[in-house]
């Protein structure tokens, strides 16, 4: 037992013999994930008869032995905080939470402390995933500080290492409701147009020529009668202000976004006698298989208490 870390001694099995040094580090030591297993080779972390191994990619031999050295949690910057949760679904591996508006996923300047994170190592005990590192552990996605609703989060390596995965295959069900300016026409449609930061300011998002893949497929629910409507989202991608800035792009803002809306003057009224301070967009439904059981799950959200309100008037 090295101070501050504990060694485990890991022995490559004849099945893996010939495989990469981490997958094979993987097979013989499950408590730990490949992607760790590279970060702890490439920092030297990983010997050989006293002798540091520092190539991930270094071909394994059936039975060498290797001393994987572990650091012991970093003391966390993020400090356990008994902030209340809502909670969808909860296992050893994982953990589904409503997060409500307001709320900021992780720490970061400016949110040093009382952010999901914070909540979710209270919670869980420190038990979460260590790929995102020390300031999001745990944290496999993320929604806007003022966006409401579902989200998910790894509590092991292996968890983060299978819901990543089907993040980037855009596997999981995301689907968002919006209350919208106007009402689209057509009803539905998709917006396939790629995503980075603008060039003119770096704070927000753009539709520029060389950003990313972004498809958001949308339906209106319901249209309102003070010239709005409610819209569901179902995301393709999964990029960063992705429905904002394309329902935005149709000439449908969602309502209360202080960034990509131009709010018309009868819902600027209606948002201030409301105190409605956000954009009004609510992660309503989250679907996808577990990464461990490979049951597939689902969950629903309904609109909380300042959408539904602002729904209401809008309606009347």
């Amino acid at each position: 037992m090295h101070r501050g870390a504990s060694v485990i001694q890991a022995t490559i099995a004849p099945t893996a013999d010939g495989w990469r040094l981490d997958r094979a580090l993987a097979d013989a030591v499950p408590t730990l994930s490949r992607e760790r297993l590279k970060v702890l080779i490439a920092g030297g972390k990983v010997e050989r008869d006293g002798q540091l191994v520092r190539e991930p990619a270094r071909k394994a031999a059936a039975g060498e032995t290797f001393a994987v050295t572990v650091p012991d949690p970093a003391p966390a910057r993020n400090e356990a905080q008994d902030i209340p949760l809502r909670i969808a679904f909860e296992d050893e591996h994982l953990i589904v939470v409503d997060k409500p508006a307001g709320l900021v996923v992780h720490p970061a300047a400016g949110n040093l402390d009382g952010t999901l994170v914070n909540a979710l190592l209270h919670h869980c005990k420190g038990s979460l995933s260590g790929i995102g590192g020390v300031a999001r552990p745990g944290i496999v996605h993320r929604i806007d500080k003022d966006t409401s609703g579902l989200m998910v989060a790894a509590k092991t390596d292996r968890a983060h290492e299978g819901l990543a995965k089907q993040f980037a295959d855009h596997s999981i069900d995301r689907r968002y409701l919006a209350i919208v300016s106007g009402q689209p026409t057509p009803p539905a449609g998709s917006v396939d147009a790629t995503l980075a930061r603008s060039p003119q300011n770096r704070k927000k998002i753009a539709i520029v020529a060389n950003g990313k893949r972004a498809v958001t497929h949308y339906r209106t629910v319901e249209r309102l009668r003070r010239d709005a409507a409610l819209v569901e989202c179902r995301l393709e991608t999964g990029r960063t202000h992705q429905v904002r800035v394309h329902m935005a792009s149709l000439g449908h803002a969602l309502l209360g976004d202080p960034v990509y809306g131009r709010t018309k003057q009868a819902h600027r009224a209606l948002l201030e006698t409301l105190g409605f301070r956000r954009q009004a967009l609510h992660a309503a439904r989250l679907g996808f298989i577990h990464p461990i059981t490979k049951v597939a799950l689902s969950f629903e959200s309904t609109m909380p208490a300042d959408m539904q309100e602002l729904f209401i008037q809008l309606n009347v």
